[in-house]
């Protein structure tokens, strides 16, 4: 080959160069070249959207045993899980606490609470409300478990009424009574507090009266159903019985129907 082919060569590559700069330079403003890259742009912002979504659910299911402002739905979804929050806002009201435990036919004990200062089973189902409003906890929890504890205030068992005291708060078998309070308020307040311990790590609102705040391991039990030692995942819990804390949600059905 002389030189003018060559030159010739060397200039049609130098064509063909400048043509196929010219053909990616049009198929990118074009967008045909962007297709890939705006398929993973799309895709990033799908996962991170995804991703946010699953972030702002779990928050609020499992959130939800610290979360005092939820609301009635977002703690619906949550029973719905299959898991019954202490901690939260609530629905259930005052008449019908006192509803479902007329409903148990036992007689309300006006002589003994009166002298703690609830006269009535209205009264009662009252303090219960604002008490536990007071701390963020679900009123008919703690109601419920008193219902448990206390054979609907008939009591019978190691702790006497006149103590004051809902839900067995110091007693360990054997004749031990346990704590006794100055009055009916105080005593569903340590209740509230203790269950509040319970539940979640955050400070109390109202001044302690638990006496046994301090020995619980803060969050241990962010649902009802795990306030029973045998089904805990950490083997904690307020009682050894068996399906304790079930006990006390399918209660709270009860008093929901």
């Amino acid at each position: 080959m002389n030189w003018q082919d060559k030159r010739i060569k060397l200039y049609i590559e130098a064509g063909l160069a400048v043509l196929l700069v010219l053909t990616l330079g049009l198929a990118g403003a074009a967008g045909v070249l962007s297709t890939r890259a705006d398929d993973g742009r799309i895709k990033a912002e799908a996962e991170t959207a995804a991703q946010d979504g699953s972030d702002k659910t779990e928050g609020e299911t499992g959130g939800g045993s610290e979360n005092t402002e939820a609301s009635g739905e977002e703690a619906e979804e949550a029973i719905a899980d299959g898991q019954y929050p202490i901690m939260g806002e609530s629905a259930v009201t005052v008449q019908e606490m006192a509803d479902y435990f007329n409903a148990s036919g036992r007689a309300y004990p006006a002589e003994e609470l009166s002298k703690g200062g609830a006269d009535s089973i209205e009264t009662f189902c009252q303090m219960y409300y604002e008490e536990a409003s007071a701390e963020g906890v679900r009123p008919e929890v703690a109601f419920a478990q008193t219902m448990k504890e206390t054979g609907f205030l008939q009591y019978g068992g190691d702790a006497g009424i006149e103590q004051f005291n809902f839900a067995g708060l110091g007693t360990t078998g054997g004749g031990v009574p346990g704590n006794s309070y100055p009055d009916v308020r105080t005593g569903i307040r340590a209740q509230i507090q203790h269950l509040k311990a319970y539940a979640t790590a955050d400070p109390l609102t109202q001044e302690c009266v638990d006496d046994r705040y301090e020995y619980v391991k803060k969050g241990a039990a962010p649902y009802v159903e795990w306030l029973g030692q045998q089904e805990n995942p950490e083997g904690l819990g307020w009682a050894t019985g068996d399906n304790y804390g079930y006990d006390i949600v399918n209660m709270i059905e009860d008093m929901t129907e």
